[in-house]
């Protein structure tokens, strides 16, 4: 089942995907769960925004396919290696990625993106499909400049645009395997299998809420393959997951 997250007349409303339209739901699925109120909107009639936004975080994980850990100069780590985005980093399909002024590298990082459904602390990886609403795309940006020269990834990984969703969120999605491919302007730079991980979505979870709590809408970012590398104003960015669909932004400067 694929969740949509739109706005339609000056309103913003979630629906199911079906045949070409959103079958309106009465409110936040995450919340208010999937009845619906008999509306059918088509879908070139709705503007797509963010599926989500998350409550309170974005949980990443750093160098969790081993090619990417590779071209960063190093080796995959043993545990997650995790880092925080500010949900007001979150951005939706056909937003605009901003280049800040501060940044003259920034580089794109194709990744599946896992939405949290329910309260989770302590979960042990085997429960951790429990606490799973579902699945998008996200792309981690990243002023890579900035992430070398501050010795720590906060501001780097943090600015405002940095964290586009989209464009659904498919329920039913089964995160070890399929194919995830980045795109600058048409031109492939990422070309991955999400089998490939080296931390699975499970032991992901499981590690994160050992560490704090997960709430409900919280998203969690699971890394990138390797490919990595920089866009400019102008340039069409595009993530594609089989399954999810294409997270396609276009970018300018500050």
């Amino acid at each position: 089942m694929k969740i949509a997250r739109f706005s339609h007349r000056d309103s913003i409303r979630y629906g199911i995907l079906d045949d070409g339209e959103f079958v309106v739901l009465a409110g936040d699925p995450l919340f208010a769960g999937f009845d619906t109120t008999g509306e059918r909107v088509p879908v070139g009639d709705a503007v797509l925004l963010a599926p989500v936004i998350p409550r309170s975080k974005v949980v990443c994980v750093g160098k969790n396919y081993r090619d990417h850990a590779a071209e960063m100069g190093g080796e995959a780590p043993a545990e997650p290696l995790l880092f925080l985005k500010p949900n007001t980093a979150v951005i939706g399909p056909g937003d605009t990625i901003v280049r800040p002024r501060q940044s003259s590298q920034t580089d794109l990082e194709g990744e599946l993106a896992v939405v949290i459904g329910s309260i989770a602390k302590d979960v042990a990886a085997e429960r951790a499909h429990e606490v799973v609403f579902g699945y998008t795309i996200a792309n981690d940006v990243t002023a890579r400049d900035l992430q070398r020269s501050d010795g720590q990834w906060a501001r780097a990984k943090g600015f405002d645009t940095f964290c586009p969703l989209g464009p659904v969120i498919e329920t039913e999605f089964d995160p070890s395997s399929g194919a995830i491919e980045s795109r600058v302007n048409g031109e492939v730079r990422q070309r991955g299998d999400l089998s490939e991980m080296v931390h699975t979505v499970a032991d992901i979870i499981a590690y994160a809420s050992a560490a704090f709590t997960l709430l409900p809408g919280d998203v969690v970012l699971t890394g990138t393959p390797a490919g990595v590398g920089p866009f400019t104003a102008g340039d069409v960015v595009e993530v594609e997951i089989a399954g999810l669909g294409t997270l396609r932004n276009t970018v300018r400067d500050a």
